[in-house]
């Protein structure tokens, strides 16, 4: 694929959704900190109905050591790996509060030194909460870059790199949540919706669906 199909690619998903964002809800980077590590295997929908409560009670690492591990999964029981989430959110909310005076860091290896924050997690956290030009390559990126052929690799990280040297600048900064949800709704797994697709003429995808 080359630099223009890449480019007209991002300027209709620009045109389509000028301003996207993560379907997490969220009001502070810590609450999308702990709401986006609550998402591993689990639904947004899913964790934002248990955020919404727990929010409610203790939405800063203080307030959350203050209701401690058991506490902790009282609000989060309903979303996968409750268990070793909850423990992994204790951890960070006492690193936090030993480290970094309770704030969420906006550097990517203090993220990343944080109990359960990964690279994906501590790239999602820079994008969305402090504007840096990220992408947190999880498997609808993962999907949609291999498939159309916009940033192929066999690995995250690989493709992660490529898409930070191929997607033009001006789009860098929200490509993050245009893939994500074009392989949400449009590029699914199982069966593309190339029909309904406004990139489908640009794609690369040599299995392309009618639908």
């Amino acid at each position: 694929m080359n630099r223009e199909k890449r480019t007209e690619i991002f300027r209709r998903l620009r045109d389509n959704d000028p301003s996207p964002t993560t379907e997490l809800n969220y009001s502070t980077p810590f609450e999308l900190l702990i709401a986006v590590i609550l998402s591993a295997q689990a639904t947004d929908r899913g964790v934002n109905k248990a955020t919404a409560k727990l929010f409610a009670v203790a939405n800063t690492p203080g307030a959350i050591l203050e209701l401690g591990e058991e506490g902790l999964k009282d609000y989060i029981k309903t979303i996968g790996l409750f268990n070793s989430k909850a423990a992994h959110i204790i951890r960070t909310c006492r690193a936090l509060v030993e480290k970094h005076d309770g704030t969420v860091p906006a550097e990517r290896d203090a993220l990343e030194a944080l109990p359960g924050v990964g690279r994906k997690t501590a790239n999602v956290v820079l994008n969305t909460a402090f504007g840096e030009p990220t992408i947190a390559v999880d498997t609808h990126i993962f999907r949609v870059s291999n498939r159309t052929d916009i940033a192929t690799g066999k690995n995250v990280l690989e493709v992660e790199k490529r898409l930070l040297r191929l997607v033009p600048k001006e789009f860098l900064h929200d490509a993050h949540h245009w893939l994500i949800l074009h392989g949400r709704y449009v590029c699914i797994a199982r069966k593309p919706r190339c029909g309904a697709c406004l990139i489908e003429d640009l794609c690369e995808y040599t299995h392309k669906t009618e639908d």
